[in-house]
């Protein structure tokens, strides 16, 4: 069975038969026996008390997570998906020579070795 039955909330499943029973009965006393006016009567009791029960806060009676702090979680923005990275192909990628780092650079006043030096005075 897919549904983990020891994680329900038996008492709001309770609670809520109970307004649906309690909304059938009004709706078929006041509908004075039409079974498809009766039906909507009690959908919307059923609904009115849905509402109550889940969005107004009862400090002393166990129910279900209150929307508000539902509503918190749900407030930090959703994460970023970053833009996949694209394979490298050797064949057509070129790929820049290194340039020389400082450390390996031949100084910049000595000259090229076998190279005759440079007339002094210029």
């Amino acid at each position: 069975m897919p549904i983990d039955l020891s994680a329900v909330n038996w008492l709001y499943v309770a609670i809520l038969c109970l307004f649906a029973f309690v909304a059938a009965l009004l709706g078929s006393l006041i509908a004075f026996r039409n079974r498809f006016v009766g039906a909507i009567i009690a959908g919307i009791l059923f609904g009115a008390a849905y509402v109550y029960w889940t969005y107004y806060p009862h400090p002393t009676i166990p129910g279900p997570i209150s929307p508000g702090a539902t509503m918190a979680t749900s407030a930090a923005p959703p994460p970023v998906a970053q833009a996949p990275v694209r394979p490298v192909n050797p064949v057509t990628t070129i790929t820049p020579e290194p340039s020389p780092s400082p450390a390996n650079a031949p100084p910049a006043s000595a000259p090229p070795a076998g190279a005759p030096p440079a007339p002094a005075g210029r």
